[in-house]
């Protein structure tokens, strides 16, 4: 499988500081590889009409996120000399200050990862189903609105 054809990844509650330094750590080998940029999506300790966001429950119509991801990729491949490209995201619970987004690229140059990264990351947050509702330290909630 190429790494064009690597399939988005739902992780189960928050992306771990292991994990990301894991998936780095794999791209080493790849000596065509220039340079490489992430980022990383934290929940925030929000406060909202005087009370504080404690966590986010993540939800997703994996079927139609996945496509949506799909098409991101492939849009980024088109728009950018990207070597390769991963996304992970949280879906269940994620306590504030824990990773929930995770995106990755690699590419001979660093100003195509730079690009990159701001298009897959606005295209994410605008297209994908995914759904935050965040969880106040009273134990109320509400539905979150992407920003």
């Amino acid at each position: 499988m190429s790494e064009k054809q690597h399939k988005n990844v739902f992780v189960k509650g928050a992306i771990s500081s292991e994990f990301i330094g894991e998936s780095i750590a794999k791209h080493q080998s790849k000596t065509s590889i220039g340079a490489h940029n992430i980022f990383l999506g934290q929940v925030r300790a929000d406060v909202v009409d005087g009370k504080t966001v404690k966590a986010i429950e993540y939800t997703a119509y994996e079927e139609m996120a996945n496509k949506k991801f799909h098409q991101i990729r492939e849009a980024a491949f088109e728009r950018f000399d990207l070597t390769c490209m991963h996304i992970y995201h949280s879906l269940g619970t994620v306590n504030a200050g824990e990773i929930c987004l995770f995106v990755f690229v690699s590419s001979p140059r660093r100003k195509d990862v730079s690009q990159a990264l701001e298009f897959i990351v606005e295209e994410i947050k605008a297209r994908v189903p995914i759904f935050g509702k965040e969880i106040f330290k009273d134990s109320t909630h509400q539905w979150k609105v992407n920003s």
